[in-house]
Order: C-alpha cells, then sequence, then structure tokens
C-alpha cells in the first residue's frame, strides 16, 4: 500500500536530493539541568553560518528524553523559529519522531504544525512487532508528514530491519529520504537492497549516519542487482551526531567529496580522510565504552568552544566516560586541519547576543 504524497518545496527537495550537512541537534542545558534557550539559540545559529542545509531537532542527538520533561514542542519551536529570524536561505528541517503509533502521529502534527519538512522515524519503539506492523504504523505517520526513515543502530537502542522492511519501506510515496545508520555494512546494504528493489532510488534519498564510515559511504558508489542488470546509487548526505560538532569542517569535507564524485576523480588522500574522520568519532563518540558517552561527547567538544556551558544531559547518570576527555584531546591534537575552533572563536559572541 502507498500513501500519496505531498510535494516538498522545491529549494527545499533540492537540498535534500543533492545531499547536504545536516547535525542532529543537541540541547543545551544548563548547570540545574534545565533548558538553556540562549545556547540552544546559538547552537542554531553557528550550524547555520557553518553552512549546514538542514537541521534534525528532536532526534537521538537532541536526547529522547526531551519528550519526558515537556520539551519536545519548545526545542522544535525554537530552532525553527531561529532559522526564520536567522537566515534567509531554505533550510530543510527535519523532525525527530519517536514511540508507537498514537505518539508518533502526534508528534508528527507537532512538527508539521511548526513548520517542519519531514520527519525522521525511529522504530526503537516499536521492538517485537513484525514485518506488517512496522509497515502500518510507518504509513499511519506518513499520512501526516513526509517520512526520513531511521535505522538506528541496536547498541544505542535500534531494531534490526530486513531488506524486505527496507523495500516495503520504500514504497510508501510519502517516504523522502533514509539515514542509514546501523554501524554495520551488512546491514547497511540491506537498505540500499531494498530501495532499489523497491525501484524507488530516484525518489528516496540516501543520508549516511554510519559514524563509522562517514566518508566511504559518500564516496563510494552502491551496486546491487535487479532484473538482470545493476543498479548503482549513492549516499548524498549525512544526518549526523558526528556533524554536531566541528560542523564548518564537515560543510567543507561533504562539498569535497561532491566535487571529487561529479568529476570522478576520488585519489588516495581523500579516501584516507575515512580513517580519520572515523579516528575522531571514535573518541567524541565513546566507542571504547559502547557509545555511553556519545551525547555527553559531543557536548564536551561544543563546551571546550563555548557554545555550550557545560556536558549536562537530561539524564544525571549521563556523562563522559572515565578517559573519554583525553580521547577527545588526542583527536582534536592530531587532525586540526578537521575541527572549526577558529571559526568558532570569530563568531561566537555574534551567537549568543
Amino acid at each position: 500500500m502507498s500513501v500519496t504524497s505531498p510535494v516538498l518545496p522545491d529549494p527545499i527537495l533540492s537540498i535534500l536530493r543533492q545531499g547536504a550537512v545536516i547535525p542532529a541537534h543537541p540541547l543545551a542545558l544548563d548547570a540545574s539541568r534545565r533548558f538553556d534557550p540562549v545556547r540552544q539559540r546559538a547552537l542554531t545559529r553557528y550550524y547555520l553560518d557553518a553552512g549546514a542545509g538542514g537541521l534534525a531537532v528532536g532526534v537521538h542527538g537532541t536526547q529522547f528524553a526531551i519528550r519526558d520533561v515537556g520539551l519536545y514542542r519548545p526545542v522544535l519551536e525554537l530552532a525553527v523559529q531561529t532559522v526564520r529570524q536567522w537566515t534567509e536561505r531554505p533550510v530543510l528541517m527535519i523532525a525527530g519522531l519517536a514511540g508507537r503509533t498514537e505518539q508518533a502521529c502526534a508528534e508528527a502534527r507537532i512538527a508539521r504544525e511548526l513548520g517542519y519538512h519531514a520527519g525522521m522515524l525511529s522504530m526503537a519503539a516499536m521492538r517485537g512487532a513484525d514485518t506488517d506492523a512496522l509497515i502500518e504504523h510507518s504509513e499511519a505517520v506518513a499520512r501526516e508528514i513526509p517520512l526520513v526513515g531511521f535505522y538506528l543502530q541496536t547498541a544505542v537502542g535500534g531494531i534490526a530491519l530486513s531488506s524486505e522492511f527496507w523495500q516495503r519501506f520504500a514504497q510508501i510515496r510519502n517516504v523522502v529520504a533514509i539515514k542509514i545508520a546501523p554501524f554495520d555494512r551488512y546491514r547497511t546494504l540491506d537498505v540500499v537492497r531494498g530501495v532499489v528493489a523497491a525501484r524507488a532510488e530516484d525518489r528516496v534519498t540516501l543520508y549516511t549516519g554510519n559514524d563509522d564510515h562517514i566518508v566511504l559511504d559518500l564516496l563510494v558508489p552502491w551496486s546491487v542487482p535487479r532484473d538482470g542488470e545493476r543498479v548503482t546509487v549513492r549516499v548524498r548526505g549525512g544526518l549526523l551526531g558526528h556533524w554536531s560538532v566541528w560542523t564548518r569542517g564537515a560543510v567543507r569535507l561533504l562539498e569535497r567529496i561532491h566535487r571529487a564524485v561529479d568529476a570522478d576523480r576520488v585519489d588516495a588522500e581523500l579516501l584516507s580522510l575515512d580513517s580519520r574522520v572515523t579516528d575522531c568519532n571514535s573518541a567524541v563518540f565513546d566507542v571504547a565504552n559502547a557509545f555511553a558517552g556519545c551525547i555527553a561527547g559531543c557536548h564536551e567538544v561544543l563546551r571546550r568552544q563555548g557554545l555550550l556551558a557545560g556536558t549536562w544531559c537530561l539524564d544525571p547518570d549521563e556523562g563522559l566516560s572515565p578517559g573519554q576527555a583525553e580521547a577527545i584531546d588526542r583527536v582534536a591534537r592530531e587532525h586540526p586541519d578537521l575541527t572549526d575552533d577558529a571559526f568558532v572563536a570569530a563568531n561566537l559572541e555574534r551567537w549568543l547576543a
């Protein structure tokens, strides 16, 4: 069964399909773990001035627990208001959608009312449901807002999703993109195979969320068979928690990748950036401790730059892991060209005003 798709505005559709840097927007809190709108607004301004093509708000990086403390609407509303006040260029706005069907549909309606263009649908709350139930859930939410699929890695609460699921999901007419983030090459290929089997490769744009292979996901052609022929698709952009830090560097990286792919000139030096970006992510996302400090790690980079006042999370037990700060020290020292500290320092006062 398919769902009729409302048309996204042409400038927004162009951003989506060309491929953009879309940071997963963090949540700014004060020392009492209360919402800090001044620093939240500063973060949004930072991402816009860094050149991000879109923002994802209310997603894992924003902390799913905002729903439990009454912050879902206020956080989404402040982001879209800040975008409208800060820039006249089009910006793709994606809202995180979570929970079972009733909750996800309600969140989709809030996002649509606030002016968001699409919703990124987490399936974590549907654990144990079969494929038919997952598709029924997706179709219900797709009636409310265009959807971005989300393959969340199982280490942080995601569920395994088959190639059959992704084929049926991509057949929903209101699906516009998929964020692939299982941190697993086999499961990543399942998404690509499903989209191609659905004959949706020209309608559903693929975005990487695989922090362990950001650059290679964007550089390599993905080739799978269909009807005796090879179909080649590309991952066009990234919707990433990792790109919520050092965002100006991420924008320059994606621009470089797009130029190389368009010219069919991918050299060894560009390929080598995959391991360097992954090295940075290993520290920020706390791979050594099974991603326990992934949100706090992003906060720590932003704290050092002055964008956040601290690393506080809504959960008082969530923070930096032992040795994580030292790991961030190391990658910042060894990969300074991937950071954007000077850019932030030059603009911080203006963003915080």
